[in-house]
């Protein structure tokens, strides 16, 4: 994303917790930030997280500080933080509204739990790993074993070794959200 227009980059916004699956969460802020975005982490409190492998990362906001207007898209890394960030009220709020508003929300592994949590997946098509599937289909969704899957604004993965395909969706959908005449939100 070029940002030497003199237009600020789009903001995007990351949910996580403790013990998320590290390259779930390393992969897209690099490949996010290296695109020109500019790329927020939230947890349920505000300060480092740690991933299932011992990766760190800095969450430099609590999830009662998000904003969702703020932000061009949503990105849900996998690993066990989603079935802890499932229960929260403010992180399926969040998620809400992103997905009200159209904007791409890109889950991945253990991710779409917190979309099935959310309600948002009646009559969607998505993927996850294995052994969330049936929680998927449960929620409505229509399950498909795929490296990624693209439904509208929604784009999903199965597993770390689908970040290639999933980051390259993910940017193509935020790509593609930026050049329609609404445009997305800037910061």
């Amino acid at each position: 994303m070029d940002t030497s227009s003199g237009q600020a980059a789009l903001r995007i916004l990351i949910l996580s917790a403790d013990r998320f699956e590290d390259s779930e969460l390393q992969v897209p802020t690099e490949r996010l930030r290296a695109a020109g975005f500019n790329v927020d982490i939230a947890a349920p409190v505000k300060g480092p997280i740690r991933g299932k492998h011992g990766h760190l990362a800095n969450a430099n906001l609590g999830i009662d500080e998000v904003q969702p207007d703020a932000y061009a898209a949503l990105v849900l890394p996998g690993g066990e933080a989603p079935a802890r960030l499932r229960h929260l009220p403010e992180v399926l709020d969040v998620v809400r509204a992103f997905v009200r508003a159209g904007k791409p929300v890109a889950a991945i592994c253990h991710g779409p739990q917190i979309l099935a949590a959310a309600g948002v997946l009646a009559a969607r098509t998505v993927t996850c790993y294995p052994s969330v599937a049936d929680e998927l289909k449960s929620a409505g969704a229509r399950y498909r074993d795929a490296e990624v899957v693209v439904d509208g604004n929604l784009i999903t993965s199965r597993k770390p070794a689908d970040l290639p395909a999933f980051v390259r969706e993910t940017l193509k959908s935020l790509h593609s959200a930026a050049a329609r005449p609404e445009g997305v939100t800037t910061s």
